[in-house]
């Protein structure tokens, strides 16, 4: 028997949200980008009168402005997000336990197990549209299928507010005239590899010798060719923090900024590498874990850019720990030939802070435990005073020392993989 999946996303959830806020935006296009002041200048999304107009995400603000002239741009309130996102789950757990959010706005659920009550997957994604429509306010677009791939797929196949069944028989008619870029995972250098050899639609690919995919994309070629071929049997995760006590598994912490200014030496590096890493490290801290590998993001002023990471000897979620490793890291990869536009700084390969360290040889053992004493000491005064209260020295007297990348934050979601 063959599974029922459903994908969810909901349409333009960040505009949508603030359109509920904001009945006066009704009847205009509304999108939600940073704030030009600090250059925080792309849309992070938009309404659908906003797409009609052309805007796009990801777009600079002045290129938005230049398509629709009209066109409302709101700073983003991700609380405000994560509240609508957790109360959408609520509705999808009626259906089933099986619910894997993919982002604050998609989600995957298996409700295979429920169509027994609740009848076929098309009509619990109806019912599903309708409690989202009628207790939200806002508006889903649902896949349905046999595997999460085409249920993504599905979701993304008519827009806005509409439901797609994908199945076995009609699976090649739907999915198989598609782009090869419209697939799950196939970003923009892999569409142009796989152009390049003549695979311009995701049935050009399921097509293809898996021989030669796996020559030209390694293991990945073997993967997306299953998922072409609707071979795809991974599981819907369990994955909450609040269903049946268990608790999240939260697998990397990060941050990224788009800095007031372009960063073009050292100290403005350092500046910014420490702001960001003493937020990651605090919320490591919060979360009883320790990390094992820190990596940067490096965006230029032509928007280049690039990640790079290394193995702490370590686990650590010690601020200066963490932040020395990012700016080695930066030192070691990166020249200033370009001005750099933002950075980011990431904890990965977390471990409960129970796990065993072993001890240094040398002693420094007692400096690693005072370290982390101090570290606590200042987030408790920073949670109680906020946290431009205790500031490193050099932060003080700099225009981006104003920047607060507790709540100026970008969170590096684990996805699908």
């Amino acid at each position: 028997m063959d599974r029922v999946i459903l994908h969810s996303d909901m349409n333009s959830f960040y505009a949508s949200v603030e359109c509920l806020y904001h009945p006066e935006f009704q009847g205009l296009p509304v999108a939600v980008g940073g704030n030009p002041k600090n250059r925080h200048g792309i849309i992070l999304a938009k309404n659908q009168l906003a797409r009609e107009a052309g805007v796009k995400t990801g777009e600079a603000l002045w290129e938005a402005r230049a398509k629709s002239p009209q066109l409302i741009i709101v700073e983003p309130n991700f609380e405000r997000y994560l509240k609508f996102s957790k109360m959408a789950r609520k509705i999808y757990y009626r259906y089933s336990e099986l619910v894997e959010p993919f982002g604050l706005d998609e989600a995957w659920i298996d409700v295979t197990g429920s169509t027994h009550i609740y009848g076929s997957g098309e009509a619990i994604a109806r019912k599903i549209s309708r409690e989202i429509q009628s207790e939200l306010g806002l508006t889903v677009s649902i896949g349905v299928s046999f595997n999460k791939i085409f249920a993504k797929f599905g979701s993304d196949y008519k827009k806005p507010d509409a439901i797609t069944v994908i199945t076995r028989e009609n699976y090649q008619e739907i999915v198989w005239e598609r782009g090869v870029g419209e697939l799950l995972y196939v970003g923009r250098s892999t569409g142009k590899k796989l152009m390049k050899y003549g695979i311009y639609t995701i049935g050009d690919l399921a097509k293809s010798s898996m021989d030669f995919l796996k020559c030209q994309l390694g293991k990945m070629g073997v993967i997306l060719w299953d998922f072409a071929n609707g071979l795809d049997n991974s599981p819907v995760k369990w994955f909450d923090e609040n269903y049946n006590g268990n608790e999240r598994v939260i697998k990397s912490i990060g941050n990224s900024i788009t800095t007031p200014r372009d960063i073009e030496n050292t100290k403005d590096m350092k500046l910014v590498m420490y702001m960001l890493t003493e937020s990651v490290a605090m919320r490591l801290r919060e979360t009883d874990c320790y990390c094992q590998t820190v990596a940067i993001h490096i965006r230029t002023k032509e928007l280049r850019s690039f990640t790079r990471q290394m193995k702490l000897s370590k686990p650590s979620d010690l601020t200066g720990e963490i932040g020395e490793a990012a700016i080695l890291l930066f030192n070691q990869n990166y020249d200033f030939s370009s001005p750099v536009r933002s950075l980011g700084v990431r904890a990965a390969d977390l471990v409960p802070n129970t796990v065993p360290i072993q001890l240094d040889l040398f002693g420094h053992e007692e400096e690693r435990i005072r370290q982390g004493r101090l570290d606590i000491t200042i987030d408790g005064l920073r949670k109680r005073y906020g946290n431009h209260s205790v500031r490193r020295a050099v932060t003080i007297g700099d225009t981006m020392s104003c920047m607060d990348p507790k709540k100026d934050h970008v969170i590096y979601p684990l996805r699908y993989f």
